[in-house]
């Protein structure tokens, strides 16, 4: 009898684990932190907040330049020694996997710097080279803002810790912004075919083949 209430006692303890698994999963979907924290953004669908950028040429303005566009973005920092390479690399390749009719009518593309004390617009110029980026359709750009560049951290789930040496430990990943300034996806940056797949989906569909 004790047996049978001791077996009976660690069912019910498996499967209240497994229910708080489930739970906190949000159903096997959200292994991680950084899933679950994906998932949320995709579903909120954060608003571009309002920021002044500075590109690469020096030139000022806000996310409304590119009213009308998605926008495909990242978060780097040009000192950074490993994963912003990668970040940057990959993104070359999705840049070069949508087809040429879409690129700057209907998407660009745009790499802003969480350093905008040391990434001034020279540093920024130098840095797209690595890349083939144009400085057009796929622009480099700081906040110089930091405040402005707090909020837009936040409101895209962009975790960035100081080392103090002048390096960062911080997330990757590809932003996906829509023409009304929404956040519309995140994508794993080191799956470039489907992050590339998704977005010439979303090109299709929101925009029509025009071959």
């Amino acid at each position: 009898m004790i047996k049978k209430r001791s077996t009976f006692a660690l069912i019910i303890v498996i499967m209240f684990g497994f229910g708080l698994f489930l739970i906190g999963t949000d159903g096997f979907t959200a292994y991680t932190a950084e899933q679950a924290r994906t998932m949320k953004l995709v579903e909120e669908k954060p608003e571009f907040p309002k920021v002044t950028l500075e590109d690469s040429k020096e030139r000022v303005y806000s996310l409304s330049e590119f009213q009308g566009k998605y926008v495909m973005l990242t978060f780097i920092y040009t000192a950074c020694t490993d994963v912003c390479l990668l970040l940057e690399m990959n993104l070359a390749q999705v840049y070069n996997q949508i087809p040429e009719q879409y690129i700057g009518e209907d998407i660009v593309f745009m790499s802003i710097s969480f350093d905008p004390e040391n990434d001034d617009p020279a540093t920024l110029e130098h840095y797209r080279n690595y890349f083939n980026s144009d400085g057009e359709t796929w622009r480099m750009a700081r906040i110089p803002d930091q405040q402005e560049l707090d909020g837009l951290l936040d409101r895209f789930g962009v975790i960035v810790i100081p080392d103090n040496n002048g390096h960062f430990a911080h997330n990757a990943a590809f932003y996906l912004v829509n023409p009304e300034g929404k956040l519309v996806d995140v994508m794993d940056y080191e799956n470039i075919d489907q992050a590339a797949s998704k977005v010439n989906a979303i090109l299709r569909t929101e925009v029509g083949d025009k071959s």
